[in-house]
């Protein structure tokens, strides 16, 4: 994801990369980012210390997949009054807290995913979710790559928790992460949740209200990062002319 908004950002009129940040001791520290995203230099080299090269104007953007390294971002960024976008997941209650409270503080968007597609279809599953009887059962399927360290996605989970404000249940009460045994027969307001490893599969997440007689699918697969990487772009254009506060891709679209 760095190598892409790099890449994209050198190749758009309005946006310019000030700085580039890895963890300590990764080879890559000291070389040119526009060289490691692959084409022309930029003249912006790798750094290890965020903190030395963040300043107000700036809009930090967070895609570590790490959530210790993103809450460290959060905090520089909220201490010195930057900009914020942040696209890992993978946090925990207290972490996503954390954040939360950081992001706060000063102009950020915090999402699961970035992907435009995405947040269409976590509306669209809202509205599902209400205008379906509870006859309709959900379930949320999740294909990513072998490489992916959090599981299920921050998407699907994103999807569960949009089901679950169409239907005004709760969550956290209602999930079901993946089924194993004898774990008898499905209750009617379980929101499952399936996680999927293969490949180098990007990101699929398919969204089934199972009927009597019938089933809804709502299917969004990304062919390639690039859409995450344009939709944070967009994100970041979009939180430069806000004031303070925590938003959502679904307010970057206006939804």
């Amino acid at each position: 994801m760095g190598r892409l908004l790099v890449g994209l950002a050198r190749d758009s009129a309005d946006v310019r990369v000030v700085g580039a940040v890895e963890a300590p001791g990764h080879p890559r520290v000291g070389e040119d980012a526009g060289d490691v995203a692959g084409g022309s230099p930029i003249g912006v080299l790798i750094g290890d210390d965020a903190e030395a090269i963040v300043k107000p104007s700036h809009i930090v953007m967070d895609f570590t997949g790490a959530p210790e390294a993103a809450l460290r971002h959060a905090r520089i960024a909220a201490d010195c009054g930057a900009a914020l976008v942040v696209g890992t997941t993978g946090f925990d209650a207290s972490q996503r807290a954390e954040l939360t409270a950081l992001a706060s503080r000063t102009r950020s968007v915090v999402a699961a995913n970035f992907s435009v597609g995405v947040t269409v279809l976590t509306e669209l599953v809202t509205t599902a979710a209400r205008l379906l009887d509870e006859s309709f059962e959900s379930e949320i399927v999740e294909l990513h790559h072998h490489g992916k360290r959090d599981a299920p996605s921050g998407t699907a989970l994103a999807l569960g928790r949009a089901i679950a404000a169409g239907r005004g249940a709760d969550f956290e009460h209602e999930a079901v992460l993946a089924r194993e045994g004898m774990v008898g027969a499905r209750t009617r307001h379980e929101i499952g949740i399936i996680a999927l490893r293969a490949g180098d599969a990007v990101g699929d997440h398919t969204v089934i209200f199972g009927g009597l007689g019938e089933r809804l699918e709502l299917v969004h697969r990304a062919q390639s990062r690039d859409c995450l990487a344009r939709g944070a772009l967009r994100a970041a254009r979009w939180i430069a002319g806000q004031p303070v506060g925590l938003y959502s891709m679904r307010d970057v679209l206006g939804l």
